[in-house]
C-alpha cells in the first residue's frame, strides 16, 4: 500500500463478506484503502504472499510485490496484499511490512491449515494461493492474483485426494473466489491437475487462449473448459456461476506474455534435471516447490525467473480488469 495507516479494526463493509465472528478485532486487521474500497464496492484483487518470502530471491521478490500492486492499480482496482504479521492477519500491506517480508528470516509459509497457528503463536505469514483464497472470501475479495496454482504432483496415482496434492486444488474446490493464474506450476502433473478440478467442478477459463497455459511456456495441449476473450465475459461467467448456487471458485488462465515465453522442451529438460536433483538430496513436501523453482532458474540462466515476473505482473493486470468487470455486472451493466 502507498503509506503506512492502517484501518485498525474496522466494521467488514457492505460487501457479501463472510460472517467472521470473534475475527474482527482480535485476529483480522484489514488496510484502510482497502476497507473503503469494500465500502464502495470498488473493484479490489487479493495478492497472495508467497512468493514474496518463499517464491523470489532478494530484491526480485521486494521489486515484484511492489510491481504486482502498481499493476493492479494502473488497472482500475485496488490491491490488497494478505500475510500474518505478528500474528495479525493483514488484509492489504504497508510497504514496511512488504519489505519485512522480502527480507525476513523465519517467515513461514502459510497455507491454509497454518493460519491459526500462524495467528496464535505471533508469527510472520505469508499466504499461499489457498489462505490467501480463505482470507480473501471471509474479507469480501472476489478476485485473486498468482502466478500458478499448485496441483498434483508428477508420480502421484489419481484416486480422489492423491498422496501428494496442493491445497490449492480443494480450496478451489470449495471457495467462491476467482484465482486468475498462468495455469499449475510446470514441475506438477497438468492432466492429472485438470482431471482434479473437473472431478470436483471447478471451471477452467482459458483468458484468450483454447489450451491450459503451462506457466512458463504458453501452450499444453490440454484444453480449458471455455475459451474467454474479455473482462466482461469472464465476469458474466463469475455471476453466473454463483447466482446458480454453485460453490467453489472459478479458475482464470491467461498465458504468459509472449516474449517472455519458454519453449516446452527446455522447461522440461530443466524439471527433470531439477526434480533428479530433488530426489538426490531427498527434498520433499513444502520445500519442494521453491527448491524445483530455483534450481529451473539456475538451470535456465534466469530465464525462467524472468517469465515468472513477467507473467505475475501480466496476471495482476487482467485480474484489476475482471475486478473491475465484476463490480459493473454487480450493478447491472453488463446484463
Amino acid at each position: 500500500m502507498g503509506d503506512d495507516s492502517m484501518s485498525g479494526f474496522q466494521d467488514p463493509g457492505k460487501r457479501k463478506q463472510r460472517d467472521p465472528g470473534i475475527l474482527l478485532p482480535r485476529y483480522l486487521e484489514i488496510h484502510r484503502e482497502v476497507q473503503n474500497a469494500l465500502d464502495a464496492n470498488s473493484p479490489l484483487v487479493a495478492l497472495e504472499s508467497a512468493l514474496i518470502s518463499h517464491g523470489l530471491p532478494y530484491p526480485q521478490n521486494l521489486e515484484t510485490a511492489q510491481a504486482l500492486e502498481q499493476a493492479v492499480r494502473e488497472n482500475g482496482a485496488v490491491p490488497a496484499t494478505i500475510a500474518v504479521i505478528e500474528g495479525k492477519i493483514r488484509v492489504g500491506l504497508t510497504e514496511k511490512e512488504l519489505e519485512r517480508l522480502a527480507t525476513g528470516k523465519g517467515v513461514r509459509k502459510v497455507s491454509r491449515r497454518d493460519l491459526a497457528i500462524a495467528v496464535a503463536q505471533e508469527l510472520d505469514g505469508a499466504t499461499t494461493v489457498a489462505a490467501t483464497m480463505y482470507v480473501a472470501s471471509l474479507s469480501g475479495i472476489e478476485v485473486v492474483a498468482t502466478g500458478g496454482i499448485g496441483g498434483v504432483h508428477r508420480g502421484q496415482p489419481f484416486a480422489g485426494f492423491s498422496a501428494d496434492i496442493s491445497a490449492d486444488l480443494p480450496e478451489l474446490a470449495q471457495t467462491r473466489v476467482t484465482v486468475v493464474c498462468s495455469g499449475a506450476k510446470s514441475i506438477l502433473d497438468l492432466p492429472l491437475t485438470l482431471e482434479w478440478l473437473e472431478t470436483y467442478g471447478v471451471p477452467i477459463l482459458g483468458y484468450r487462449t483454447d489450451e491450459f497455459p503451462a506457466f512458463y511456456s504458453r501452450q499444453s495441449g490440454l484444453p480449458v473448459d471455455a475459451r474467454v476473450d474479455s473482462p466482461e465475459e469472464v465476469a458474466r461467467i463469475i455471476r453466473t456461476e454463483w447466482e446458480l448456487g454453485l460453490e467453489g471458485g472459478v479458475l482464470v488462465t491467461v498465458p504468459v506474455p509472449e516474449e517472455a515465453e519458454l519453449p516446452r522442451e527446455v522447461v522440461e529438460e530443466a524439471i527433470e534435471r531439477a526434480l533428479t536433483a530433488a530426489q538426490e538430496q531427498g527434498i520433499t513436501g513444502k520445500a519442494l516447490t521453491p527448491f524445483l523453482l530455483s534450481q529451473i532458474a539456475r538451470i535456465t540462466e534466469g530465464r525462467s525467473l524472468a517469465a515468472n515476473i513477467a507473467l505475475l505482473r501480466n496476471n495482476a493486470a487482467i485480474a484489476a480488469q475482471i475486478a473491475k468487470a465484476l463490480a459493473e455486472c454487480e450493478g447491472g451493466s453488463l446484463a
